[in-house]
């Protein structure tokens, strides 16, 4: 038995509305009123306080990029805490830096944890206590030999995600495995 004509072309000017609202609605839920400017980087209650913690700890983090290409990759960073420090060192890699004339490599004191620009990271590798304080200055050492500290390309690299898995080859006793979303993991191969 076959379907009425009309029914025909409304099923296919539905499919051609949907066609055409899919676009938009990606351009609309990709940018918000605020922008990046005013996303949230508050902490995300994944790392311990230095008051919590008094050993050394050891974390990595991967979280999806600000805008539509968070659906399918991740910016991803590296905190540590020395035994009985009262602060976190965030080591990443930040492709806006190379433009105002700053290295991309950023090694600061900051939140461990920190939202990347609105979306909460996710916890990648742990080390606490002894494991890490062994660890602390082979990826200190690691960070400060990464080969592209002022050099930056989204794909296939570097970039944030080079940088760390930079990280995890000089350092495997991290056990860090980044995730296929790490895209420019594999720039250095």
């Amino acid at each position: 038995m076959s379907r009425p004509v009309n029914t025909i072309r409304a099923s296919a000017g539905a499919a051609r509305a949907a066609c055409l609202a899919l676009p938009l609605a990606l351009v609309v839920s990709c940018t918000g009123s605020d922008g990046w400017r005013t996303a949230s980087r508050a902490a995300a209650g994944l790392a311990p306080t230095p008051e919590e913690e008094q050993g050394a700890v050891i974390q990595c983090y991967a979280a999806p990029v600000w805008g539509w290409r968070g659906w399918f990759a991740d910016h991803t960073w590296i905190a540590l805490k020395g035994r009985a420090a009262d602060s976190y060192t965030v080591y990443e890699v930040i492709g806006w830096r190379a433009r105002r004339g700053l290295p991309t490599l950023r090694i600061e004191r900051d939140i461990p944890d920190r939202l990347w620009y609105g979306s909460r990271p996710r916890l990648l590798a742990d080390l606490r206590g002894a494991a890490a304080a062994e660890l602390l200055e082979k990826v200190d050492a690691a960070a400060r030999r990464y080969p592209y500290p002022d050099k930056y390309r989204q794909f296939p690299g570097p970039n944030s995600n080079t940088f760390t898995a930079w990280i995890a080859r000089e350092v495997p006793e991290l056990g860090l495995k980044l995730s296929s979303r790490a895209i420019g993991k594999g720039y250095l191969d």
